[in-house]
């Protein structure tokens, strides 16, 4: 599949806190997921409420937002970066979630890479 060069800057949505059965292998997916972006051109903006992860460090991601995985937060740091597309799920079921919440709230206008919000809810 040739390289859609539409697409230069993608959100991707981290895992947030680790809990019992969620989080650290969402770290682990999400931290090769943005190297794999990363190593194919892609500017990565990564919003993720832990700072105790992999993937929040400097090297992973181009811009890093350390705010609460909440509509309100995702959609400010979508209006300030104009990312071409977002991908949620390296970031597990809240990162899914939240994306399932985002086009409930009519926030996405581009497309979201992944799974469709209605095969996820």
């Amino acid at each position: 599949m040739p390289k859609d060069q539409s697409i230069q800057t993608i959100l991707v949505i981290g895992s947030g806190p680790i809990i019992i059965g969620q989080a650290a292998e969402f770290d682990y997916s999400g931290t090769q997921g943005c190297m794999a972006l990363k190593e194919e051109g892609y500017k990565v903006i990564l919003v993720n409420n832990n700072p105790a992860t992999i993937m929040t460090d400097e090297s992973f991601a181009d811009e890093i937002y350390f705010e609460p995985l909440s509509v309100d937060s995702v959609t400010r740091i979508i209006e300030k970066e104009k990312p071409d597309g977002l991908l949620a799920n390296l970031g597990g079921q809240t990162a899914l979630n939240l994306a399932v919440e985002l086009e409930k709230a009519g926030v996405l206008k581009k497309k979201a890479w992944g799974d469709p919000a209605r095969n996820v809810s």
